[in-house]
């Protein structure tokens, strides 16, 4: 079986009672990747990666890459691991107008196909349609009937960029029903579920709308419907699944066996959260921000016992600080609050905009001294546990070495593993 087909099984497996479903790991940060694929050599699993339009298209998207690029970029760290690229699925999350949507909307379309053929033929076998945000003189969010057909108009060009490809024929994921990504910018103490109908209407116009291109064989591919279940994030809190008010959402799916749904912004839910998703037929975990979050908490912490080792200062933490205050774009319009507020949300928000720095040449060269400052040494167990002490019961165990890069990969690792379990 193809890592695809595992994909493409889903609706089939939990229509027959079979309640599994994967982790989505968005994330293009090589630390995460990586600790993806240990998880993955472990458990024996698949691992699907995704990146969004915005991290990766034609033009280089935030990371520089394109899609061809971020496959050789998440191989080269898979042969480093040892991790089969077999097991390894690549998805597209997004994929529609979001980078140009400032431009007239056929522009932005046009752009959207080439960016969608570079996706397709670099091996991008999950494809996420999303072309439901209003190009410039458009409203902000468009009709069902326009969303559709412009999804259409880019499952056309997937297929045909499919044929020579070499790669397996895409599945497709439809729908919208989330915020900006990193998630919402304001407090939130309840939220709108999809309803039952809605997600209904969302098939029969997308089913209707491939029909009319000749797309019927695409659309037998479409696999999953992204879906407000109840569950997100803001800078400071976050919204936890209620199975019983996700229940008619859930119920759903035995009117629609083709499909299971996607559960986006999913980062910080507790295990017995995730684990009811994937019961309720929400089979596909999406997170992200919450794997850099506990990358960023793992590194500040060894930042602190960096410095009580050598009696110099924390120089990760005021490092960053200076970048994000020097170059505020990631986060100015995100948060909100007096300067004492903002300093606490630009490190230790829930949304982790600070993830979008990682990539920026200071912060490596601060996390690279950071390691090179620490070295080889085995770190007192005493000190994980002030510093680091979600990571202690592991270490004083003798399960992961109290080696600095180790806990951080086993700090990413333990977030993967939670998914894992609540998807297996």
């Amino acid at each position: 079986m193809s890592s695809t087909k595992t994909l493409s099984t889903l609706p089939a497996r939990y229509a027959a009672g079979e309640r599994r479903g994967i982790a989505s790991i968005c994330s293009a940060h090589p630390l995460v990747i990586e600790a993806a694929f240990l998880e993955g050599l472990v458990a024996g699993t698949d691992v699907l990666i995704e990146a969004t339009c915005n991290q990766v298209n034609q033009e280089g998207g935030y990371t520089g890459m394109t899609p061809a690029d971020f496959r050789r970029f998440v191989e080269e760290i898979a042969a480093r691991v040892g991790f089969d690229t077999r097991r390894l699925i690549l998805g597209g999350d997004h994929l529609g107008p979001n980078p140009w949507k400032h431009l007239p909307a056929e522009e932005a379309m046009q752009r959207s196909q080439v960016m969608m053929d570079a996706f397709v033929r670099a091996g991008f076998t999950k494809i996420h349609l999303d072309t439901s945000m209003g190009c410039a003189g458009e409203p902000v969010a468009l009709s069902d009937a326009v969303t559709a057909e412009r999804a259409a108009r880019l499952a056309l060009v997937a297929e045909k960029a499919a044929v020579g490809s070499g790669y397996d024929r895409p599945v497709y994921i439809i729908g919208t029903e989330v915020p900006i990504p990193g998630g919402a910018m304001e407090a939130l103490d309840h939220l709108k579920l999809t309803s039952p109908q809605a997600a209904l209407k969302t098939v029969e116009v997308h089913r209707g709308a491939f029909a009319a291109l000749g797309l019927e064989n695409a659309f037998a591919r479409a696999i999953g419907v992204v879906v407000q279940p109840g569950v997100e994030f803001g800078n400071e809190n976050v919204v936890v699944y209620d199975r019983t008010a996700a229940r008619d959402l859930s119920s759903v799916l035995g009117r629609m066996p083709q499909f299971v749904f996607e559960a986006h912004s999913t980062d910080y839910q507790p295990a017995s959260a995730l684990r009811g998703l994937v019961e309720d037929g929400f089979a596909i975990l999406k997170v992200g921000p919450g794997l850099t979050f506990a990358l960023r908490e793992a590194l500040y912490g060894l930042d602190q016992i960096a410095a009580f080792l050598d009696g110099g200062p924390e120089t990760l933490r005021p490092g960053m600080e200076a970048l994000l205050l020097a170059e505020p774009k990631n986060w100015q319009k995100y948060y909100h609050g007096n300067e004492g507020e903002l300093r606490v949300q630009r490190h230790f928000s829930y949304s982790d905009r600070i993830r979008y720095y990682w990539p920026h040449h200071d912060a490596v060269a601060l996390v690279e001294r950071l390691f090179e400052r620490l070295g080889e040494q085995e770190l007192p167990e005493t000190l994980i546990s002030q510093y680091l002490g979600a990571l202690y019961p592991a270490v004083a165990a003798g399960r992961v070495e109290a080696k600095a890069r180790t806990l951080v990969l086993e700090a990413v690792r333990s977030v993967i593993r939670t998914y894992n379990q609540a998807a297996s």
